[in-house]
């Protein structure tokens, strides 16, 4: 099974799961997203969005691919991009970070590493582009009704610390030179692993073996 990640574009916009294709949770003010839902025009929304953000900043998303099937996915922009950021009571967002928005794996391919691949893709697309952190809004009580805010439990799980504590909803912070440290740490772990193995195969003879 291959696993690999591709940058969100309006070409496999249609890749997202049926209801995240049309939800503007992120991408609408509160009162913007209710006019859209009653006059369905919340695909229509989600592409506008998606093409702004494009041509104005540069890549805002990644989606994770097992074998050929989409199966998670991310988004993220800066805060101005993203009016339902404001209306959370530990807002604003900090000046020098990016605001994760928009984030699913597929329930069935969920606990296998999926969600913080597409974590590190993202910090490794910020951190190329000069940003300083990520930002994101976690909920601590999390439920379907809320699925458009990603559980602050999976959050902390992948490196983001609380910069403003809230019972519900609070804020989150990933520092990206911590992020990009621990990919590093964990490569030059395999590393050693691959190498130690490595050497204790070639190297060792086989008449010591037979004692």
């Amino acid at each position: 099974m291959s696993r690999r990640v591709v940058g969100v574009t309006l070409d496999n916009l249609e890749h997202l799961p049926k209801q995240c294709r049309s939800c503007v949770y992120w991408e609408l003010a509160p009162h913007l997203k209710e006019q859209a839902e009653e006059f369905g025009t919340t695909e229509l929304e989600k592409e506008a969005w998606v093409s702004s953000v494009l041509l104005e900043w540069g890549s805002c998303g990644r989606i994770v691919y097992s074998d050929k099937l989409p199966v998670g996915f991310v988004f993220y922009a800066p805060p101005n991009a993203v009016p339902r950021s404001a209306a959370f009571p530990t807002s604003p967002v900090s000046p020098d970070a990016v605001v994760l928005t928009g984030f699913h794996v597929l329930p069935e391919f969920r606990k296998g590493g999926l969600g913080r691949m597409l974590i590190q893709a993202v910090a490794a697309d910020l951190t190329r582009r000069g940003v300083k952190a990520i930002e994101a809004f976690g909920d601590m009580d999390p439920h379907e009704d809320h699925s458009c805010v990603v559980p602050a439990a999976f959050l902390s799980s992948v490196g983001f610390k609380t910069v403003r504590p809230h019972p519900r909803w609070p804020r989150l912070r990933l520092e990206l030179r911590s992020a990009i440290t621990w990919k590093e740490d964990v490569e030059a772990a395999l590393e050693r692993l691959l190498g130690t193995v490595t050497i204790s195969t070639v190297t060792t003879p086989a008449p010591a073996m037979q004692r």
